[in-house]
């Protein structure tokens, strides 16, 4: 029976291990790829020597910092869980668990039947020899497969200790990429101007509306020595620009928010201080605080045209340049390295996603959904 009752347990434990096993792959395949993506961004940055292209390698490697932390954040919480769900199957099976390692433990070169004298006499002992030359080769196999599914969980725990350490690393990197990417935009003076930012007209303009769809109307009334002219048109890229920021949408266009108020935009939920960038080559029409809007950045991607990103931390540029596409234009506000202990001691996605970028598209004056113009 105690034979049996092993086997059983065997089964039992093999067949939890099973159901995780692809799910463990995958961990340790994502876990693998984001630290390669890491070691790439920073050999990038080495790489970059001009203040253009120091730029240009600093937002891609923010990127690719925000990118790849991401994933080791989610594969150190899949490992977590596979951990914690491995040891919930080992305390309920652990009686058996027991039987089976207490039949391991018997099991020597000496042919097991040889090892039983049964009480009852020569039969029975034949008869449990015949049980067990059954029982032990099915045994073995699911040892055998047992021992795989612990070699995986060590490796993974191998792998949750330096995605752990890489993730700590990589936060201390990205912030120091965000700092010198701040100090090089800062020192930025060849890029392209369209026109002067009056700051009078600009506070003038402001003090007299009170809602952003005022404000965004009488934007192009306020500049001085403007540039005749316009950027080229998008409109084939409709449906195919990239958000702004990595996160994931969590109102969409003219939905309700949890205050009763409803916005003619999209909100995007961001990690602490994630980067913001522009989706297209645009003008910086303003850049500055706008009421309960916090941080505001106005883009003229095209004649008539706006994308209004709201609820930065920090904004760069200047009013009037025109931005290559893909440029930063700010950070969102909070702290990534607190961010990220928050995230790790939790087994929800979204407490990564502590930070909101408000979005709106306006063709001509009228607020349009973005996400006619942004790719989900």
């Amino acid at each position: 029976m105690k034979v049996l009752n092993a086997l059983l347990s065997a089964c039992l434990v093999s067949a939890a291990f099973a159901c995780g096993a692809a799910a463990q792959d995958d961990i340790g395949a994502d876990t693998q790829r984001a630290l390669e993506q890491l070691e790439q961004a920073r050999a990038q940055l080495e790489r970059a020597e001009t203040a253009n292209a120091r730029i240009q390698a600093l937002t891609q490697t923010i990127r690719a910092y925000e990118q790849s932390l991401g994933v080791l954040r989610n594969s150190i919480r899949g490992i977590t869980l596979q951990k914690e769900r491995l040891s919930r199957e080992l305390t309920k099976e652990e009686a058996e668990v027991s039987a089976l390692l207490s039949t391991l433990m018997q099991l020597t070169d000496v042919p097991l039947p040889a090892q039983i004298n049964h009480p009852n006499g020569p039969v029975d002992t034949a008869r449990a020899a015949m049980l067990l030359g059954d029982v032990v080769p099915s045994l073995q196999e699911q040892v055998t497969t047992l021992k795989g599914r612990l070699e995986r969980v060590e490796k993974l725990d191998q792998l949750h200790s330096l995605a752990q350490s890489q993730l700590i690393q990589g936060l201390g990197e990205v912030q120091t990429a965000r700092t010198d990417l701040a100090r090089a935009i800062s020192d930025r003076s060849d890029l392209p101007r369209r026109f002067v930012e009056d700051n009078k007209k600009i506070a003038i303009l402001k003090s007299a509306t009170s809602t952003l769809e005022a404000f965004t109307g009488q934007l192009s009334f306020i500049v001085t020595n403007e540039v005749g002219g316009s950027l080229p048109d998008i409109s084939y890229r409709k449906g195919d620009l990239p958000l702004p920021t990595q996160g994931r949408i969590i109102r969409k266009f003219n939905e309700t928010d949890a205050a009763g108020i409803v916005r003619p935009g999209i909100v995007v939920a961001t990690a602490p201080e994630a980067l913001v960038t522009t989706p297209t080559a645009a003008t910086i029409r303003y850049n500055g605080e706008f009421f309960e809007y916090g941080l505001v950045t106005i883009l003229e991607p095209q004649a008539g045209m706006l994308f209004v990103f709201a609820g930065m931390n920090v904004v760069f540029g200047k009013i009037g340049e025109v931005l290559p596409a893909g440029s930063p234009v700010g950070l969102m506000g909070g702290t990534a390295i607190q961010g990220a202990e928050d995230s790790l001691s939790s087994s929800s996605i979204s407490s990564d996603l502590q930070q909101t970028l408000y979005i709106e598209v306006r063709e001509n004056t009228s607020a349009i959904d973005p996400l006619g113009w942004f790719k989900e």
